[in-house]
């Protein structure tokens, strides 16, 4: 059985539209903070872990509403559609609340976009599992991410090409841009896949590889038989090592724009230089991932990219100032986040049956997002009080932590026969 890759690609675009929108969120609103209003580092750091408190609740919430929608337009589709339309609408008060010098707006345009947003993360990523039998799930995922870091490239190219080097730019025009991409790429989709046509689809598919029982139309809600002990250990570890590893990338992420001023002396939208470099080795590697995880499984493809974003965030620390090589390096941290991207998100809903397939997404996320209000709130702390040199090593810190976790995880590996050459795109039961 081949994974169907333009259906991929389309159900991909509600995860490039949620991604361009976080790129512009990470790396402007941290600037607009500290610029504009002059909020400290650590209180910044509480500001933006305001979206991951909501998120915390919500995404398993919406994620569980979700497995238990029907409507005639599917499950997930409903909660993408309305929730792009309201968050879309609410965005552009953030960069007027700037304009304007009107904190009230600003927070006020804050709090509801970042309600919206949380509404449907976690169907718009359930989506794809529903529609990929669960051999092909790395793969498809691969593809997922590869539209995600599309995303997050083109924001970057934008901020770069729109934000001037003064003291206060005008943010209202990319974040127009942002919002067009975004209700684009929903419209796209909407109008392209029919998703309960799609999941029965992906039934046929999954008769004819042998895994009846993962057919999301054989339960209706939740799965009520418990999970094996062994395989519950599994999950705890693996939600662990997820926790740990957004610990110590969010925080680096989500302050890089401040560093890369402050500390490297970068001006304007140069910040997003660097990380287009991090988010196309991304890209390119991506497809490959799939392939190496089908042949040495997704816990060794992961323990080697959680090494390679460990590496990177050691070696960041070194620099001072600006040097041409801070690109090998977040080349390299690039490369070892796709590597644990890719595979850590199958590895978690591979535990799961059809029908709780949005139950674990939102587990996933739970304690992805748990590490992202947590993080910028201490990295914020160790800038401030410690100074801005700590970063990167309090990065590499948390990755390097999550590798030894990721040792315990003995379930939710899968590791279809892979093909050669140009057929390794594809994967055949």
């Amino acid at each position: 059985m081949k994974l169907n890759n333009k259906r991929t690609v389309t159900v991909g675009l509600a995860f490039m539209s949620i991604c361009a929108f976080w790129q512009v969120y990470d790396g402007i609103v941290p600037l607009i903070l500290k610029n504009t209003f002059g909020v400290s580092d650590t209180a910044a750091g509480v500001v933006m872990a305001m979206d991951n408190v909501l998120a915390l609740f919500m995404l398993p919430l919406f994620g569980t509403l979700s497995d238990k929608t029907r409507t005639r337009w599917g499950r997930r589709m409903p909660f993408i559609v309305i929730g792009t339309l309201l968050a879309s609408a609410a965005m552009l008060l953030i960069p007027l609340g700037d304009h304007f010098n009107n904190l009230p707006l600003f927070i006020i345009g804050l709090g509801l976009v970042l309600v919206a947003m949380a509404t449907y993360r976690s169907p718009a990523v359930a989506l794809m599992p529903d529609v990929t039998p669960k051999p092909l799930r790395s793969k498809a995922n691969a593809i997922i991410n590869l539209m995600g870091a599309v995303g997050g490239i083109i924001m970057l190219l934008a901020i770069k090409l729109m934000v001037p080097k003064t003291d206060h730019p005008d943010y209202i025009p990319l974040f127009v841009l942002t919002i067009a991409i975004m209700v684009l790429c929903v419209a796209y989709l909407f109008f392209k896949i029919n998703e309960p046509k799609t999941v029965a689809l992906m039934e046929e598919e999954s008769r004819a590889m042998g895994v009846e029982e993962e057919i999301v139309s054989e339960a209706d809600g939740a799965a009520s038989e418990k999970m094996p002990k062994d395989v519950f250990r599994s999950l705890c570890f693996i939600l662990a090592s997820v926790f740990l590893w957004f610990m110590g990338y969010n925080a680096v992420t989500t302050a890089f724009s401040k560093y890369a001023a402050f500390r490297w002396g970068m001006q304007g939208g140069d910040y997003a230089l660097v990380l287009m470099i991090a988010q196309a080795a991304a890209i390119v590697t991506y497809i490959p991932v799939g392939i190496i995880a089908s042949k040495i499984g997704r816990k060794r493809t992961i323990l080697i990219g959680v090494a390679m974003l460990g590496v990177a965030f050691g070696a960041g620390a070194i620099f001072t100032s600006f040097s041409g090589l801070i690109f090998l390096f977040f080349s390299l941290a690039g490369m070892g986040w796709a590597f644990i991207n890719v595979n850590s998100y199958p590895m978690v809903v591979e535990m799961s049956r059809g029908a709780d397939v949005g139950k674990y997404t939102g587990y996933y996320y739970t304690f992805s997002m748990t590490a992202q209000i947590i993080t910028p709130i201490l990295s914020g702390a160790v800038m401030q009080f410690l100074g801005y040199e700590y970063l990167f090593p309090y990065g590499a810190l948390f990755v390097l932590a999550s590798f030894v976790t990721m040792l315990f995880v003995h379930h939710g590996d899968s590791r279809p026969e892979a093909k050669k050459g140009i057929e390794a795109l594809d994967v055949d039961d």
